[in-house]
């Protein structure tokens, strides 16, 4: 389920990129996907998605223990995460949601 879960991710994320894209053609969000914690002895993978701009990033895990959730942070770019994670059900996350956070998060005045 893992590699259809961050596939399933990577899609809501395109097309959410796609339309801050055609709302805010200033703002350019920078997704990355990383596997690097398999090779630390964690089962889950992490997306990051980053405001060049702010220095701000939003994290998503999945992790294969919890294959309905998605961890999720709001953090910075030049900061290590902290340890409190909050969590939505997988198939509540949608583009719109996804939007939303990037767009209030990013250009709002959330710290």
């Amino acid at each position: 389920m893992t590699d259809q879960a961050l596939s399933m991710l990577s899609d809501i994320a395109t097309e959410t990129h796609t339309r801050i894209q055609q709302t805010f053609s200033d703002l350019n969000p920078v997704v990355g996907v990383s596997r690097k914690m398999r090779s630390n002895g964690i089962p889950a993978d992490a997306m990051t998605i980053d405001c060049l701009k702010s220095g701000k990033r939003i994290i998503l895990i999945l992790h294969d223990d919890q294959p309905d959730v998605i961890l999720y942070q709001f953090s910075f770019k030049d900061k290590d995460p902290g340890d409190e994670f909050d969590t939505i059900k997988f198939n509540e996350l949608t583009t719109q949601m996804l939007y939303e956070w990037i767009q209030s998060y990013f250009l709002g005045s959330v710290n």
